[in-house]
């Protein structure tokens, strides 16, 4: 898993340096205040400051990002937290399984990872939530359903939070939700879960911005339906993204994206005026 992430991480570099070198035009001012820019896991480096962690989403916060993207994977004892991987080796450095893990255990661990109802309780209502689910448990699927359904109870369904899925099936843990509330992200499988949120009624779509080009843009948008795209790092790539009418674009350079959005909408309301 580890490998897999860094030859990712290489390849969207790789990426968005060549994006950053092709010029692009500064869209009107309201589609850059229309800009949604979601913070992936939190402003973290994993040195000094890490994924998923309460600190990592105040910096976002702090910085006017609009939306926190978090992962949620459960303990022993069926306390849902927020955790990317199956372990805590990647990034605290300890093999240990989240899943075979009592929340008392993992607390002690690794204290710094929160669990979703303290991510709830800070953000909820002020910062937009996209909660991907890492996990579920067959044999405990209603009471983990129930778990989520009575943390979720005060925060409206896709107007306060999405809920993600690299796998649909995944979906069957919030099938309490509304079908639009729900985001499936793809990899490689693109046309697949194009089609399969297009015939469910789904949010939309998210994936990797080389691979949700405009028609399948148009697809959704049609159907009523969101795009979202990551991972962006550059001003330029942030442009095209803006240009094209993408309705979410996550990123793991959020501060640095909200601080060019920032920079670009005070530039366009110099020179073009005050939105009216």
């Amino acid at each position: 898993m580890a490998v897999k992430q860094r030859l990712q991480g290489l390849a969207m570099a790789t990426v968005d340096s060549v994006m950053a070198k092709v010029p692009r035009k500064v869209p009107d001012v309201a589609a850059l205040r229309d800009c949604k820019i979601v913070s992936h896991r939190g402003e973290h480096d994993n040195r000094t400051v890490m994924e998923n962690t309460l600190t990592a989403f105040d910096i976002a916060s702090a910085a006017g990002v609009w939306g926190l993207e978090c992962d949620i994977r459960w303990t022993r004892d069926q306390v849902p937290v927020i955790c990317h991987d199956a372990t805590l080796e990647r990034v605290f450095g300890d093999t240990a399984r989240v899943a075979e893990l009592s929340f008392d255990a993992l607390r002690e661990r690794a204290p710094a990872v929160p669990s979703l109802q303290e991510v709830l309780l800070r953000y909820g209502a002020r910062q937009h939530l996209m909660l991907e689910i890492k996990a579920l448990d067959t044999q405990r699927l209603s009471q983990q359903r129930d778990i989520l359904r009575t943390l979720l109870a005060d925060l409206r369904p896709a107007a306060d939070f999405h809920v993600l899925a690299l796998d649909p099936q995944l979906f069957t843990l919030v099938a309490f939700l509304p079908s639009h509330t729900l985001l499936p992200v793809a990899e490689t499988n693109v046309a697949a879960l194009s089609r399969e949120a297009l015939a469910r009624g789904y949010a939309g779509l998210a994936g990797h911005y080389l691979l949700l080009n405009r028609r399948l843009q148009q697809r959704h948008r049609q159907a009523g339906q969101c795009i979202g795209t990551g991972f962006p790092r550059s001003r330029r790539a942030l442009l095209r993204e803006i240009g094209r009418g993408v309705d979410w674009v996550f990123s793991n350079d959020a501060v640095f994206l909200q601080q060019q959005l920032d920079d670009l909408c005070q530039r366009a309301v110099s020179i073009r005026g005050p939105i009216q």
